[in-house]
């Protein structure tokens, strides 16, 4: 279970994140959404450490990020966007290092790299070094990475991002696969079409604030409409300011 208590976070002037709370439960997928600049990136990358909030704290199973960070750390996986993988490395040593990373030992670290290439269709590329491999086939190592020390919880930003129809339909049904075997999965997206498709609940941020929150069919409801995007647009107007 992820949970964001009152995060906030100031770059200057610019106030990118605002009182942020929220839940993500086991066995959901729940989605943040909110347009380009509306917070997303940053407030995902407080929940994994890469930034620390001037207020609030960022929890992992009960684990406070900022005072416990190599335990509460230890059961997020994380695909950031447009992560990158390093081009010289083969997939296989791509994912090893993460897991060698995570104190995983060796044998286990072996084992776990080829249940993921299994799982994600690597075996074509997994001995190839990762110059000039696909956008799809970066994201497959970069999610082998996020999975292979066995997280109980997954942050996926904006994971779709250029990735072809076939690509994309078969990272939703990991997705849900994972999803149905009791993981909690924190899915950023400005996407829609994937929001309505993969994720039980939803929050919506602007500005840098939560601005609405509910399941896909409690969003639709406020505007009586059966159109999710029409919830989105009702709460990016109530939220303004």
């Amino acid at each position: 279970m992820i949970v964001l208590e009152g995060l906030a976070k100031r770059f200057g002037a610019v106030e990118a994140v605002r009182e942020v709370s929220l839940a993500a439960q086991d066995g959901r997928v729940t989605g943040l959404l909110g347009p380009n600049g509306a917070g997303k990136s940053t407030t995902l990358r407080l929940l994994y450490g890469v930034l620390r909030p001037d207020r609030g704290r960022a929890l992992v199973d009960g684990l406070d990020v900022a005072s416990a960070p190599r335990a509460a750390l230890g059961r997020l996986g994380v695909l950031p966007h447009n992560a990158g993988i390093y081009p010289l490395l083969t997939a296989r040593e791509n994912i090893r290092y993460f897991g060698a990373l995570q104190g995983m030992p060796e044998p286990a670290l072996e084992r776990r790299i080829d249940e993921l290439a299994a799982l994600l269709d690597l075996g074509a590329i997994l001995e190839r070094r990762a110059k000039g491999f696909s956008q799809g086939e970066r994201l497959k190592v970069a999610l082998a990475r996020a999975l292979v020390h066995g997280p109980q919880n997954l942050v996926l930003d904006e994971p779709t991002n250029g990735l072809d129809v076939l690509a994309t339909r078969n990272l939703r049904e990991l997705i849900r696969r994972l999803r149905d075997a009791g993981h909690c999965l924190l899915f950023s997206s400005h996407v829609m079409q994937e929001v309505g498709a993969l994720c039980d609940d939803i929050v919506i941020v602007a500005h840098g604030r939560v601005v609405a929150r509910g399941t896909p069919e409690e969003l639709r409801a406020t505007v009586g409409s059966g159109s999710l995007e029409d919830a989105f647009i009702a709460a990016l107007g109530a939220g303004a300011g």
